[in-house]
């Protein structure tokens, strides 16, 4: 048994210094003390970045198909533009339009000070006619449902229009334009003018969603009632009776998606205030498609977008741009996914081993060179050598 403790003994890499080969110094006690205090503090923050979850980032092309886009938020505030006129429309180049979107989108007028005077949903809380003028031209009668005439615009003998907007959409069918609400008796009764009349010098504050076709295309706010017109998309802008519109706005919020943490939308809280008469504002998009995975392993399926800006302008008395802010945006074929993860054990022992044998070994050369130092000092010191 002696002799296998003894072979043991004979393995031991780390021999030990007798007290009597050992020399205690002030300046070794000043290095133990530093190094013992960078120990700890490389330790703590091996410790943080240990308990802390690290993000990786990866490129990869965005092979999916098929998809929609949402425009999960927007928010704009448009200070000189009254909501009765604003309108909402999207296209993308596979040829789908959505004209004068009303589904899930929301409308806040606002005073000339930016305080909320009412909000609804758009296309919702239109007064009701009463005694409407029939579609033979006579009035309502007893027991008698009511059509109300489209005043040429039907596509067929079956179609009434029983308000002010049935109207507007059906010549928007047609490609025409509403010159005169006054002379439709639907919007004459509702008051189609006069509430146009009232919300004047009014802003209007939009948000809501949208869902369209995962290829490139344009979303765009702008005043009157959209329409197609030997093939170009126009706006109904003589029904309000004016020369130029002010598109100044302000965007509270703009996001292809859920927040992913960490990731600032550029447009968020951008404002721009127009100067000349009239004109279009533009918003050129590059979305990428972006995939963040927290430690969890949950996943959040959003996109990212880059921006550049371009201000169109109309000459005076001729309207060639249509008033209003556009976003044109195209998808990036690369798709970004952000992962996070935990530093695995094993990685945090490693380095904090490296910590305590890197601190161990400098500090280790730096006590010797300092202790042989002063012995060589000393001792020309000693035999007179040192002036």
């Amino acid at each position: 048994m002696e002799s296998v403790m003894n072979r043991i003994r004979n393995l031991d890499a780390y021999p030990k210094i007798n007290d009597d080969f050992s020399s205690r110094t002030i300046s070794g006690g000043v290095i133990t003390i530093v190094s013992s205090v960078f120990m700890f503090l490389l330790f703590f923050a091996e410790l943080r970045l240990y308990i802390q979850s690290v993000t990786e980032t990866k490129l990869v092309v965005d092979t999916s198909r098929g998809e929609r886009l949402r425009i999960h938020v927007f928010d704009i505030v448009f200070p000189a533009l009254p909501c009765t006129i604003l309108s909402v429309d999207a296209m993308d180049i596979s040829g789908e339009e959505h004209l004068d979107i009303k589904h899930d989108i929301f409308k806040k007028r606002l005073d000339a000070n930016g305080n909320g005077i009412e909000s609804r949903q758009d296309g919702i809380g239109a007064p009701k006619i009463e005694k409407p003028l029939q579609k033979h031209g006579g009035r309502l009668e007893h027991n008698e449902t009511y059509c109300g005439s489209c005043f040429g615009a039907e596509s067929s003998d079956e179609e009434c229009c029983n308000s002010c907007e049935d109207v507007r959409e059906a010549y928007r069918k047609k490609g025409w334009a509403l010159s005169d609400p006054d002379l439709i008796d639907q919007c004459k009764r509702e008051g189609f003018l006069q509430r146009i009349k009232d919300e004047d010098g009014e802003g209007c504050n939009i948000y809501g969603f949208l869902d369209v076709n995962k290829v490139a295309g344009n979303f765009h706010f702008a005043p009157g009632k959209s329409f197609q017109q030997a093939n170009v998309h126009v706006h109904d802008l003589v029904t309000f009776h004016k020369d130029s519109f002010n598109i100044s706005h302000k965007i509270n919020r703009l996001a292809f998606g859920d927040h992913i943490p960490g990731v600032v939308n550029p447009l968020d809280g951008v404002h721009w205030t127009q100067k000349a008469p009239s004109g279009m504002y533009e918003y050129f998009l590059k979305v990428v498609p972006s995939v963040y995975t927290d430690v969890k392993g949950h996943n959040i399926q959003s996109n990212q977008f880059s921006v550049t800006e371009h201000f169109k302008g109309a000459e005076v008395g001729y309207l060639k741009t249509l008033p209003g802010v556009f976003f044109f945006y195209e998808l990036s074929p690369i798709k970004v996914t952000f992962t996070e993860e935990h530093v695995s054990f094993l990685h945090f022992l490693t380095n904090v081993c490296a910590i305590i044998g890197g601190v161990f070994t400098v500090s280790g050369i730096l006590d010797s060179f300092i202790y042989h130092g002063q012995r060589a000092i000393r001792k020309k010191i000693e035999i007179g050598k040192l002036n």
